[in-house]
């Protein structure tokens, strides 16, 4: 049985560390759907490693579409009883193997690359998905709901709303099916305050921003991905834009302390921007930076001009989020994009 990567067992042993009252989940059924998916897959991690560390006794469901994946995603965990993995759609109400004190929903298309083939199940999976959800935690009477979000709810802010609070929003073309990842957030988050409001169910929103770390995908098409994958090949970097869009890039381990801090402390009916506003860099910068890091001597970067056939680039020129809502729960952002994306590289290097 493989044994887990050192960098992700260091990240994960670093997030259970943070000062969070973990005993919440103490005895208590976790439900996370898209459980193998990037972000998802640390804080099942989190969360095994709290039961040995802590000895919490919670049990971890896990729904993903691709059972085979996810068995093999979690191949070292494969004889723990406090790990279930089921296959199922989560667009699709499930018949769930018992009732959860916690619920999770990260189960979501991220990648752009779906959005123009699929943007009628990049919907599903937040607004049904949601839906189905919370009617879920309500009959369960959960403790808590976490709803996994992102930061391009807000649309194309002005100038002077950048870094973005979680109050501000801009424009966001609803006939363009570019939206439909965007807009599919926007209405599972407003179904969720909803539920919130007319019945009690606890439900907190994160909003995470462009996140990076071990286990990102490379071939999803987002420009960060590209890169990286680049400078794992050895070979120049390629940009696909001019490289002007700013975005916020957050380590992963920082994103999933601050998806924790959201649900263990945040305050229910209410959401929070996760990201990193000191990692703000153009898509040119980060590619100079990727281009150092490199085996031997720097990378070139080079210009494509043109994305990739039926990536729908984002309308968004700026994405960089205010964090004073998240901070004040006493979460702090650790890893520099220089040192976050060295390390990522290097836990793609030795796996």
């Amino acid at each position: 049985m493989p044994a887990p990567h050192r960098i992700i067992a260091e990240d994960v042993a670093a997030i259970a560390a943070q000062p969070l009252p973990w005993e919440r989940f103490a005895g208590k059924t976790v439900l996370i759907t898209g459980a193998a998916g990037f972000l998802p897959a640390y804080l099942v991690e989190t969360l095994l490693h709290l039961n040995d560390s802590r000895a919490l006794n919670c049990r971890v469901v896990g729904l993903v579409r691709n059972l085979e994946r996810a068995r093999a995603r979690f191949a070292h965990h494969a004889t723990r009883a406090d790990l279930r993995l089921i296959q199922g759609d989560v667009a699709v109400a499930q018949i769930w193997p018992e009732p959860a004190k916690f619920v999770i929903h990260a189960a979501s298309q991220a990648s752009p690359q779906f959005y123009g083939p699929d943007p009628v199940g990049t919907m599903n999976a937040n607004v049904l998905g949601t839906h189905h959800l919370l009617e879920q935690a309500r009959a369960w009477k959960s403790e808590g709901f976490l709803f996994v979000s992102s930061g391009e709810v807000y649309g194309r802010v002005a100038a002077d709303q950048v870094p973005t609070k979680e109050t501000d929003y801009g424009y966001l073309e609803i006939t363009d099916p570019r939206s439909c990842y965007a807009e599919g957030k926007r209405a599972a988050e407003t179904l969720g305050m909803s539920h919130e409001k007319q019945f009690r169910t606890p439900f907190v929103v994160a909003r995470p921003f462009h996140t990076y770390g071990p286990g990102m995908s490379l071939d999803d098409g987002r420009a960060h991905a590209d890169l990286v994958r680049d400078v794992l090949r050895q070979q120049d970097l390629v940009l696909r834009s001019d490289g002007k869009a700013v975005r916020a890039f957050c380590y992963l381990a920082d994103a999933v302390a601050g998806l924790f801090t959201v649900l263990l402390k945040g305050a229910s009916g209410t959401a929070y921007n996760v990201g990193n506003p000191a990692g703000a860099l153009s898509i040119r910068e980060l590619a100079d930076l990727l281009a150092g890091l490199g085996f031997g001597s720097p990378l070139k970067v080079s210009h494509a001009g043109q994305p990739a056939a039926g990536y729908l680039p984002s309308p968004i020129p700026v994405n960089v989020p205010d964090v004073t809502r998240l901070r004040a729960l006493g979460w702090q952002p650790v890893w520099a994009p220089r040192d976050g994306f060295a390390r990522t590289l290097a836990s793609f290097r030795s796996s």
